[in-house]
């Protein structure tokens, strides 16, 4: 049996306190503005090796582009080096970064994606 009583926890100050008409306190409620969350761009980045075909699917088939717009992104990758793929949460970029590296690997491609935080 425990020989000790329980402790009353410290009672917090009130920030704000105002008192109505029947002697209750009432607090006033502050709002809180929360901003967009960061944003995160999935970059693929050129090699020599992975055949400009297979860029053009894994654009399509993970990132929901037509055909045209993913074979202008594979020669933006192509000829600059790296290519913007998407703009997504951090979750979202993330998950897209690992199902390109999946695909890739499979199919025994060195291709690599990686993600950075866009700047506003």
């Amino acid at each position: 049996m425990a020989t000790n009583n329980p402790v009353k926890p410290p009672e917090v100050p009130l920030q704000n306190p105002q008192k109505d008409d029947g002697g209750s306190v009432v607090l006033e409620r502050r709002t809180q503005r929360v901003g967009p969350p960061q944003m995160y761009q999935v970059l693929m980045l050129n090699d020599d090796y992975t055949p400009m075909e297979f860029v053009v699917v894994v654009i399509q088939e993970f990132f929901g582009k037509d055909l045209q717009a993913a074979t202008q992104i594979m020669l933006k990758i192509h000829l600059d080096g790296k290519g913007v793929c998407g703009v997504y949460s951090k979750d979202i970029a993330a998950t897209k970064v690992d199902q390109v590296l999946e695909a890739a690997h499979k199919a025994g491609h060195p291709l690599k994606c990686v993600m950075e935080p866009v700047d506003f």
